[in-house]
């Protein structure tokens, strides 16, 4: 049950004939029923586990994914999970040197003030040569992404010659 983790459900549920719905309970017996002005779902459930407090190992992905190997791992449906992922970005200095002169000059804006002078300035005149030989850096960026837990096909509706002693002795 839901309640052994949680204090509070909420399920937001919409068909497509229908309007979309939030169902409430805090496990007393008792729950509520009503239109759901939020996000629109298009379709299908979103269900929301508010947590107990000494309950939060299960807001850890790693835990997520092995209850849903575990128990819902054949279900016809997609059960999805925003996981934050790193992939490796290459920049090359010239970028890098941009971003942080960037914030360079607004700092030095901000510490002096303008200074009105008539000297002449002297401008840096880079070679194309030189831009070839740039070198890249490569930095880790963080992005979100929903990943499908519940990929594999059930045992039942694979072909029997595909499927080896390990999967017949998890299933």
């Amino acid at each position: 049950s839901a309640y052994l983790i949680a204090d509070k459900v909420t399920v937001h549920s919409k068909h497509n004939d229908d309007e979309q719905y939030i169902w409430e309970s805090s496990a007393g017996g008792s729950f509520t029923i009503r239109p759901d002005p939020g996000e629109p779902l298009g379709r299908g459930t979103k269900i929301i586990l508010h947590l107990k407090e000494d309950q939060i190992e299960y807001s850890e992905e790693r835990r997520i994914k092995e209850i849903v190997k575990k128990h819902s791992q054949f279900i016809g449906y997609p059960i999805k999970l925003l996981v934050e992922k790193e992939r490796d970005k290459e920049i090359s200095d010239d970028e890098e040197e941009k971003e942080d002169g960037a914030e360079e000059k607004a700092k030095d804006k901000e510490d002096k003030p303008d200074e009105a002078g008539d000297e002449p300035k002297v401008e840096d005149v880079e070679d194309e040569s030189e831009n070839k030989e740039k070198k890249k850096k490569t930095i880790e960026e963080k992005y979100i992404e929903d990943e499908e837990l519940n990929k594999t096909k059930p045992i039942w509706m694979r072909n029997p010659d595909e499927i080896n002693q390990d999967e017949y002795g998890e299933f």
